[in-house]
């Protein structure tokens, strides 16, 4: 993994003075080679040694390994977007806003993707295909995927049972046991009734499955499977933007490999499309 995405998909876990690092380091990836790590620590106001600390952390023997990989990024094209991004900016103003969104949107999901390895995406997508039933649940605007994502799993046939209700949803899974899945959907992990709900249903032998970003939470504690997702920004009307964008790339994956592993899937959900445009023509 590139280092600068290391740095990035890992920035959402570290502390205060890391994040610090961390966003000196992007944002100024290709003039580390004229930095040492004194340097570099006098330039953010903290000691040498949390420089080397925040290398070692990363996987690297010290800072100079650190800066040459990142040296090398940089060589390779990784911080090519900034560039990218920085000639839209002479040319018009409303097109740099589309270029930034868009890098920020493609770091997310390439963030996002590189902590989920497909062996994880492969046991949720058998996990979902294999259930007697899948209960999804969301709060607020995690309710929106989750919606999302029964509708199309009725689509294909798989019987989802979808509720914004923590209470409506203790009652629904009061029957379930080993066969059935129950997928919540939570940004930080830290609603108490979700967890609560999520510790019943695994009493019950039933498989949890956890959407969350990726920093630890109690949800993630109690899931079998977890889905997690890297995207940060420090505008707080962007960040909940790559969140969603990351996500959703996710939920897309597994359901195209539950479409295309499933049999019948794909023609179940060309009957179930028909259907519905027939009724939406009358």
């Amino acid at each position: 993994m590139s280092p600068l995405l290391k740095i990035r998909s890992e920035r959402d876990q570290m502390s205060a003075i890391e994040r610090r690092i961390a966003d000196y380091l992007l944002e100024n990836a290709h003039l580390l080679r004229d930095y040492s790590s004194q340097q570099l620590a006098n330039a953010l106001g903290i000691s040498q040694s949390s420089v080397v600390k925040f290398s070692q952390k990363l996987g690297f023997k010290g800072y100079p390994d650190l800066k040459y990989s990142i040296g090398e990024a940089v060589a390779r094209g990784d911080a090519q977007d900034e560039g990218a991004v920085a000639e839209a900016i002479d040319c018009d103003p409303h097109v740099a806003l589309a270029e930034r969104l868009w890098h920020a949107k493609a770091r997310a999901e390439e963030e996002t993707r590189l902590i989920n390895p497909p062996e994880r995406i492969e046991a949720i997508a058998e996990a979902v295909q294999n259930a007697r039933r899948v209960f999804i649940i969301g709060l607020g605007e995690d309710g929106i995927p989750a919606r999302a994502l029964a509708l199309k799993l009725a689509m294909i046939g798989i019987l989802g049972v979808h509720h914004f209700d923590p209470v409506l949803m203790t009652a629904s899974t009061a029957s379930a046991n080993a066969q059935d899945v129950l997928l919540v959907f939570s940004e930080y992990g830290k609603q108490t009734a979700l967890c609560h709900l999520a510790r019943a249903f695994a009493a019950t032998g039933g498989k949890v499955i956890s959407a969350t970003r990726h920093t630890p939470n109690p949800l993630r504690a109690h899931a079998d499977h977890a889905l997690l997702v890297s995207a940060h920004d420090e505008r707080a009307h962007i960040e909940p933007l790559l969140y969603q964008s990351a996500l959703q790339q996710l939920l897309d994956l597994i359901f195209i490999l539950l479409c295309e592993h499933g049999q019948g899937r794909l023609s179940q959900l060309d009957s179930s499309a028909e259907r519905i445009q027939d009724m939406l023509d009358t």
